[in-house]
């Protein structure tokens, strides 16, 4: 196609050239007839118009001989061209349809794996989606049934006897939780008459020691924070709130819970039996835990009550361990004693072995050659003179009269 648009604009560039040199030598004519006219205006106008008619045909001639001659060369570079351009490309056009080819193979079988990839992925969406809409159904259930544990529990924490029991009920679950057992490794203390103070637990320590814990915690002004719509009302209730937090440490100090005449250590705990209560109070009164530990009252939530009784298993299994130790060394001493006693004894049953083996040896030899002798003797002599051996003296599978014993 590129030959083919080449060879017509050179037969329009070679067409365009004649006509210009047409025009050219029209022009050339033209100047010279005018000039002859100048001249011989009135007296040659007739050879004028011969000379112009004759010059008219001999442009035409000329330029119809190089038309002529350009359009046969243009069109023998058009055919060479065109002949060589037509091979290569035929050949370019062969590589390229095989290429092409080998381009749509790949491309359908990339297609064949991109549509395989589809199938899947809608299928793994179709499970995912059903999958998912199960999860958000499981969730929504279980969204509910915490929205129902909660109302439960605003109302539980809204009276105070149940607020204690289910104080009791979280400590009893981190006790077991860090295996301590009721009678073993603690105590759990009764409310008795006129005495709210006392301690609701008491640990076991070692050496008779005690540590008390007491899971009374207020929470009604904490409640009242939660449900308060204004902000003047939030923070009445947030100042309330920690006045009763203040108030139970000073309660806590009390010789009801720390006692050294009835081995108490000098500290006693208390429990405040939510994560979320006692971060509020860590967050709001960042000084809290050093005002409690100054009146040696140690705060903790159900994580830290966790690793502090851990902390108390520890201590209590260490110095029964090195009770233990102690017993085992003792019983060492003794069973040395006792072996001491019974080596000396053993050595002294082993002389009286040896000697009683020097007298067995001397028995099994000497005395034995000594009566063994006379009685060779006398059965030499019992042979020499034919004596026979008596019945009664046979041993065992000894017949009388055998040979073998006559002789």
């Amino acid at each position: 196609m590129e030959f083919i648009i080449a060879f017509a604009i050179g037969a329009l560039v070679g067409g365009a050239a004649v006509l210009a040199v047409g025009w050219i030598k029209k022009r050339e004519a033209q100047a010279v007839a005018r000039e002859l006219l100048a001249q011989t205006q009135a007296e040659k106008l007739t050879d004028l118009n011969a000379i112009i008619d004759n010059l008219k045909v001999s442009f035409d001639a000329l330029s119809l001989n190089a038309l002529s001659r350009n359009t046969d060369q243009f069109m023998k570079l058009a055919q060479q061209t065109l002949s060589g351009q037509a091979q290569a490309g035929g050949k370019e056009l062969e590589g390229k349809k095989q290429l092409i080819d080998q381009t749509l193979e790949g491309m359908k079988s990339e297609l064949e794996r991109v549509k395989d990839c589809i199938q899947a992925y809608e299928k793994d969406r179709e499970n995912k989606f059903g999958e998912l809409a199960a999860q958000l159904k499981a969730a929504a259930e279980n969204n509910r049934r915490l929205q129902e544990t909660a109302d439960q529990l605003k109302l539980v924490l809204a009276n105070s006897k149940t607020r204690g029991q289910w104080g009791e009920r979280m400590a009893e679950d981190v006790l077991r939780l860090a295996g301590f057992l009721e009678g073993i490794n603690y105590r759990k203390q009764r409310t008795l008459e006129g005495s709210a103070n006392r301690p609701d637990y008491t640990f076991l320590m070692p050496r008779d020691l005690k540590l008390n814990m007491d899971v009374k915690f207020p929470f009604t002004n904490y409640l009242r924070y939660l449900e308060a719509g204004s902000e003047p009302e939030k923070e009445s209730c947030k100042t309330a709130f920690f006045n009763d937090v203040r108030e139970r440490i000073r309660e806590v100090t009390t010789r009801d819970y720390i006692n050294p005449e009835a081995q108490t250590v000098d500290c006693v705990l208390v429990f405040i039996p939510n994560e979320q209560l006692f971060g509020f109070i860590l967050e709001n009164q960042p000084d809290f835990i050093d005002d409690a530990l100054r009146s040696k009252v140690i705060p903790c939530s159900p994580l830290t009550l966790y690793a502090i009784l851990l902390v108390i298993r520890q201590g209590i299994d260490n110095f029964q361990l090195e009770q233990s130790a102690a017993r085992m060394l003792s019983l060492m001493g003794g069973f040395n004693k006792q072996w001491t006693a019974f080596v000396s004894a053993f050595e002294k049953m082993g002389k009286r072995i040896e000697e009683a083996q020097r007298e067995f040896n001397s028995l099994a030899a000497t005395r034995r050659m000594q009566l063994e002798r006379p009685l060779a003797q006398i059965e030499e002599l019992r042979r020499q003179k034919g004596i026979a051996i008596d019945e009664w003296a046979s041993g065992p599978g000894t017949e009388p009269g055998n040979p073998a014993e006559n002789n």
